[in-house]
Order: structure tokens, then sequence, then C-alpha cells
């Protein structure tokens, strides 16, 4: 490792089991759920009460707006019951607090940061910038949800983390999110089910159309095909898994950043929303700011590339990226366009670094290599970590290299600025390896960041240790550029 390039902070962001969130429960099928029911509907009035004042003596403290998510879980029961008479709200929370659980989203890790600029600046003292980390957190079940926190870069590089909440909230889903027609055709195309039905379905709707309209279309399309064909019915799932992927949730601006969970909701990500590579993009011609972020959806057999769109990290829209270059993990899109097109870093073959380009954010077609592994301490894979810095010598991208006994360290190269298909430099060792008191964790061995932060002439880079526990580095700007150009 090269020695002196790069400083090592005191802070650390641990994984705390103490922050749990409240999430459905539903105890497999509907026969099971509804027996459930029915012990509780057999209770008297007063043993409803003395029940339910047991649960919110426990929990009540320990969670905001525990009773509308008690009765919100009420309701995701109700369709089993037997009868559409609605029981008491006491009943009704009760019935709610047997389909909940407690689940604690940090309980296994706290890794994999990546860090913007805040959004908001506003009562900074000059020289100082606010910021915001995401961070992957993992509890049972290997379960990725994330996770967020703010803090505060001085003028003479100090860190300030701002104080995080006892509280965690999952945003709340936004029930009938729109959807470009355009878009949405293409990737039916691409997955095989462009046809007949799904043309009748989509040629009724207009160019931008709502989750309602696109279900009372299927229920009209259902109608007048009467005798269903195996072709009917795969596409209809298509379309609405389709429409499951792409959705939007949001949060109160009276929640703080360090409440806001993002839990996996759509079917592809049920396992995990993994290693979400946050950037600031600026759009030159509209003269706006968007935050995205790329992540990998995980199934539990498959991964799935998404985006993630927000202009204030309070609403958020989750996209699925298109094309036949859009596979496996591990992409990163450049902070603004290049010669007017976006530009992307991704790793097709799980081995090289790849760089596209697309004139739509939401379908990239080809990639080409450039850059293989060529050093001992990445012979195995190479990849980014996180998305391309703009400096005035060209784009620096941190990489991970991934060596012998499966040691991952973090690397660097320099991109030439107007064709950054092309390495201008490149360091010859790693600019960060795990040391003795990093290699120990969930993940052995391994030093991972998914996005750092130019601010100065120091580039803040959040990094996580052996997929556990989140630190935070500084390094020399001077020093590194004067290494990559060597």
């Amino acid at each position: 490792m090269i020695s002196g390039l790069v400083e090592r902070t005191k802070i650390f962001l641990r994984p705390d089991p103490s922050k749990v969130l409240l999430r459905f429960f539903p105890y497999g099928n509907k026969e099971r759920m509804l027996r459930i029911i029915a012990r509780i509907m057999s209770l008297s009035d007063g043993e409803i009460r003395k029940e339910l004042d047991h649960v919110l003596h426990h929990f009540e403290e320990r969670h905001i707006d525990i009773r509308e998510i008690l009765l919100s879980h009420y309701k995701k029961v109700a369709p089993v019951m037997v009868t559409d008479l609605e029981p008491a709200e006491e009943r009704r929370l009760l019935i709610g607090a047997y389909f909940t659980s407690e689940y604690a989203l940090e309980s296994a890790a706290l890794f994999n940061p990546s860090v913007v600029p805040h959004p908001d600046q506003s009562k900074m003292e000059k020289g100082n910038l606010r910021f915001i980390m995401s961070l992957r957190a993992i509890g049972e079940g290997h379960i990725s949800s994330l996770s967020f926190r703010s803090g505060i870069i001085s003028d003479s590089y100090d860190i300030f983390l701002e104080e995080t909440s006892e509280f965690v909230t999952v945003g709340e889903t936004v029930l009938n999110p729109t959807y470009e027609k355009n878009c949405f055709a293409l990737k039916l195309y691409e997955v095989g089910f462009e046809n007949d039905f799904s043309k009748e379905i989509l040629g009724a709707l207009p160019d931008e159309f709502t989750f309602s309209a696109l279900d009372s279309e299927i229920k009209n399309v259902k109608i007048r095909h009467r005798r269903h064909t195996s072709l009917f019915s795969e596409t209809l799932r298509a379309i609405n898994t389709l429409a499951e992927c792409n959705y939007e949730i949001s949060f109160s601006d009276r929640q703080r950043l360090s409440e806001r969970v993002i839990f996996p909701y759509a079917s592809n990500e049920q396992k995990g929303i993994e290693d979400a590579r946050f950037v600031r993009f600026f759009d030159e011609e509209n003269k706006k700011a968007t935050y995205y972020a790329t992540y990998t959806a995980y199934s539990g057999t498959t991964s799935f590339p998404q985006l993630i769109e927000t202009d204030d990290f309070l609403h958020f829209r989750f996209i699925t990226l298109n094309g036949s270059a859009v596979r496996n993990k591990g992409m990163a899109l450049f902070p603004r366009k290049v010669d007017g097109k976006y530009v992307m870093l991704s790793r097709q073959d799980n081995e090289n670094i790849f760089i596209m380009y697309s004139d739509n954010i939401h379908f990239w077609h080809e990639a080409e290599v450039i850059m293989k592994p060529s050093y001992p301490w990445g012979f195995v894979q190479l990849g980014n970590c996180g998305s391309p810095i703009e400096t005035d010598r060209g784009w620096l991208v941190l990489t991970h290299h991934v060596g012998p006994m499966r040691r991952y360290c973090i690397g660097a190269i320099l991109l030439d600025p107007e064709d950054p298909s092309r390495v201008i430099g490149r360091l010859k060792e790693p600019l960060m390896e795990p040391d003795d008191n990093e290699r120990e964790g969930y993940v052995p061995n391994v030093v991972y960041t998914c996005g750092a932060l130019l601010y100065g002439g120091k580039l803040v880079m959040p990094y996580a240790m052996s997929d556990h526990v989140t630190s935070i580095a500084m390094v020399d700007m001077e020093r590194l550029m004067k290494k990559l150009l060597e």
C-alpha cells in the first residue's frame, strides 16, 4: 500500500441492534391467518383491552405512530375474515399486533457507504459542507436495507456526524405511481412479453399512466379474453411484476434523516437493496440537480440492477434499468453528461471494468472494457467503488480489486476528461488495504466503499471494514494525483 496517502479517522458507525422497525408478519397461508383471527375474535372486550394494553406498554415507546402501523397491518389481513363488518378499533389494533414483528435492521452489519452533498446547505457556516451518507444495513435473514446518516465537514477537514434518532421508520409506498409508456413497452419487449395482449393493454393507455389506470385496463382485457391461455396469464404476470418493480415511497419532513429506512418492497428485491451508489447528477441543460443511486435488487436467487431517483431524500422513485448491457452488479453513474450522453461504469463479466453510453438514463445497450486485472493484488476481479469524481485533471474513479485469499483492496484510476473510455492514470499499488484492525468481520479481509466526496484538497472516503463496520478516511488529492500520473 502507498504510505502516507490515506489518513484514517476515529469515526466508526457500528451496527445497532436496538434500531428496530415494525414490519408485517403474515404467518404463512390464509387458513392459518384466519384461525389466529378467530381466536382473537373469541376474546371478550375486557380481554382485548388487557392484551392491547400489554402490547402498548412494551412497544409504544419504541416506535413512532405504532397505532397507525398496527391498523395498517390489520387492513392487510382483513380480506381473509369471514365478515365485512369491521370490529371495534381496540380489536383491530390487537389483530394488527398479532401480525406484526419487530425487525432489527442493523443487527448484523452496517457497511458499504456512499456520500453526497446534502440538498439543504442552509445555515452552514462559510467553508462548511453538510453531507448525506447512505449505508447498507443487514439484519435477520441477511436482508439488506438502505439507511442514512448526515454530518458536516468543516473548512479544516474535521468531520462531525449528526446525532442519530433512536427511531426508524419505513417510507410510505405511493399507491398510484406513474409510468412512461415508452419505457414500459421497451422493458416488456426486452423480457420477451411484447405481444398482442401487452399491445392491447398499453395501446389503451396515455403516454404517462398511473398504476390504477393500468390495473383498470388489465381488468377490461380479462373481460374481453374470457378464455385465458398460458401466454395471456404469463403476460399479465410480467406486466404486474414490472409495475411492482417501478414504485415510489415518501417520508414525512418531520422524520429525521437517520429515521428514514428504505426496506425491500418489490418481489425482485425481497432479499435486499444492496450497495447503493449515490451521486449528485447535474443536468447542465436544465440547470437542475437530481440525486441518483444505482443499486442491486436481490430476490434471493437473482440480482437486478435498479435505479433510485430523488430530489430531497424525502420522496424516492425506484426504476428498472433496461437494455442488453444491464447485467451484474456495481454500476456507477457519472455526475453529468459527457458529450451529450449519460455515462456509466459497469462490470458485465464479473471481472473487468466497462464503460457505457446512452441517450436515455433508463436504457443501456452497449459496453466496452476500459480496464482489466493487471496487478497481483487484483488478479481475480476489478470493479468501481462509486461514481466517478470530476477533477481538473480528469475523472477520478475509486476501484476495488480482489486478490489472493479473496482480499479486497481499494485502488484508483484517472479517466480522460473528454473521453472517459481512456485510462490516463492508475495506481500501481493499493490506495487502501485492510489493516489488522479492519480484517475481522462479517466477510473478512475487505475494505470497500460505494462512493466518496471531493471537498477542497481532500477526498472524503467513507469505507466499510470487512462488511461489518463503517469508518471514514481522508485522502490528500494533490499527492494522489501525483501518484496516478507517475
